[in-house]
């Protein structure tokens, strides 16, 4: 398929690793130019570097924490002024703690919400001149845990459905100003986190990660884990114009996990 995201540009959030580097790279294999944002400017640069082999589309970088009021401005304008315009925003960023409810405290949900949930309010306010002027797009890469709720993901759930009933809420806004506004919804994905979360589990179990690992997918009743390069493909097709009918979704990748409406 024909995704016609050559002359786009886009910033992706997270961009360094996990699923929003492979969306970044996704993106510039189709021809885009893609300005990555994240929190380490060691990580930035090298995943940088090694997403530009993936296609034509230039590679930019610009480091930020998106905690920090003020951040996603001067992370748009950056982008803007390096690629010049500013067709696709992808907000990746966003990690949150599990465990123990009664063990986590107020900084961590504070923690949580400050990056996946206020960092993507800032940064689609500040790119939503830009992306409204171009007939853009923005794309919110969330969670399945927004729609089960589970003891140990208290807060990413909750940030979670937060960031779900934002989506919604831009997309309205959408609907009259011309930005197309679509989430997806991840599940488990052979990340950094869920390496992280498999050891936890195998530590607190006593097993092994691999015992672990298939006592999870048995839990979640899927066969297997997915890839990010998987939920880089949904990305692709959703901020391109062979999507362009596709407003408000929110497109559930986790190998038939979720089994609610």
């Amino acid at each position: 398929m024909q995704l016609e995201l050559g002359g786009k540009a886009a910033i992706v959030t997270g961009g360094s690793r996990g699923i929003g580097a492979a969306i970044a790279a996704e993106l510039v294999r189709e021809g885009a130019a893609v300005c990555l944002v994240a929190s380490d400017a060691g990580r930035l640069e090298r995943a940088a570097a090694e997403i530009g082999r993936a296609g034509p589309g230039p590679v930019a970088w610009h480091q930020a924490d998106l905690r920090a009021p003020g951040a996603a401005d001067a992370a748009v304008a950056a982008a803007v002024d390096r690629l010049g315009r500013l067709d696709i925003l992808v907000n990746s960023a966003g990690a949150t703690r599990r465990g123990d409810f009664f063990a986590l405290g107020d900084d961590d949900w504070t923690d949580g919400f400050a990056l996946k949930l206020h960092g993507s309010v800032r940064m689609t306010r500040a790119a939503w001149p830009h992306l409204r002027e171009a007939g853009g797009s923005v794309l919110n890469i969330v969670g399945v845990g927004a729609w089960t709720a589970t003891g140990e993901f208290a807060i990413g759930g909750s940030v979670n459905a937060a960031l779900l009933h934002f989506t919604k809420a831009m997309a309205d806004i959408g609907r009259t100003q011309g930005v197309r506004v679509n989430a997806i919804n991840p599940g488990r994905i052979q990340t950094d986190r869920l390496s992280g979360n498999l050891a936890r589990m195998a530590a607190e179990q006593g097993v092994s990660v691999e015992e672990a690992a298939a006592g999870l997918l048995r839990a979640s009743g899927i066969q297997r884990f997915g890839a990010p390069q998987e939920i880089a493909s949904v990305a692709a097709f959703l901020v391109s114009r062979q999507a362009s009918f596709v407003h408000g979704a929110l497109v559930d990748v986790d190998g038939g996990e979720t089994r609610g409406l």
